[in-house]
């Protein structure tokens, strides 16, 4: 019996979850596990499409670094939807079915030699930490690494372990702020344009890269571009209504851009002009 092939854009791999984690009252955390230890072969940004037999099929982020594959990657997944909620029904043991990986994703190796900002907001860590956790295995081929992080309110701060853990790196710089804090709460309070104010960068030497929702977009790209960042070095994610990925349906059709083909990750550069992209 031949082995099928991790990759086919049509037909979906079968695939097990390995482990499920909460992370909060809306997400959970999926360790997939491919058949005969397959790895999918992502990169950091890319995204799958997974199928819950009888129910659906849903576009979602990788969110595990390539360098920590060892036959599995993991899905941070938000109740949202019909797909979603199906899946956060399901335990270990259950049986998915995955497309991909599909997309282009952030071109770490045009970042290697350079210091790395991100400022990922709310959801936006899941496939942001996929690439900040390829910089932290690869530490020594960065300069400074600098992580801004958002959210809501303490109680939806994603992945909370590695964010300590990032805090006690005495090669990261990691700030985090909340837009409505609670009595446990005692840092930073505002949104995460709060936090630009207490760094400082140099702008030729600096890739910048930012994932969450679109209002945020706006108002972080004129931090970054006012730090002197330049276009062709700010990298954002457009995972804009995604559902075939293989630009066939046009949902995710920006003008001439195709996200889930050409993107989801952009430059700024790229993306600049095009209406309604941001």
């Amino acid at each position: 019996m031949a082995i099928p092939t991790v990759g086919s854009i049509y037909v979906p791999s079968p695939a097990r979850i390995a482990k499920v984690q909460q992370l909060t009252a809306l997400e959970k955390l999926f360790t997939i596990e491919l058949p005969w230890g397959q790895s999918l072969g992502h990169e950091p940004g890319q995204f799958v499409e997974v199928s819950i037999f009888g129910v659906g099929e849903a576009p979602i982020s990788i969110s595990s670094s390539p360098s920590r594959s060892n036959g599995t990657f993991e899905l941070c997944v938000r109740k949202v939807g019909d797909v979603t909620a199906a899946m956060h029904k399901l335990e270990v043991g259950a049986s998915i079915g995955v497309r991909g990986p599909f997309g282009h994703g952030f071109q770490i190796e045009k970042m290697r030699g350079k210091d790395i900002l991100f400022a990922p907001g709310g959801l936006g860590l899941a496939p942001a930490r996929s690439l900040i956790n390829q910089v932290l295995d690869e530490r020594g081929s960065f300069g400074r690494v600098i992580i801004l992080y958002g959210a809501k309110n303490p109680s939806e701060l994603l992945f909370k372990d590695e964010l300590e853990a990032w805090s006690k790196r005495p090669d990261v710089e990691f700030h985090v702020t909340v837009d409505r804090p609670d009595s446990t709460w005692n840092g930073n309070v505002g949104v995460i344009t709060t936090l630009f104010k207490k760094i400082h960068v140099n702008p030729r030497n600096t890739v910048a890269v930012t994932v969450g929702p679109p209002i945020m977009y706006r108002f972080v790209l004129m931090e970054l571009l006012g730090k002197g960042i330049p276009e062709t070095q700010i990298w954002m994610s457009l995972e804009r209504r995604m559902k075939c990925g293989v630009g066939k349906c046009g949902h995710c059709q920006i003008n001439n851009l195709y996200c889930c083909q050409q993107g989801p990750a952009f430059t700024y550069a790229q993306i600049k002009g095009v209406e309604e992209a941001i």
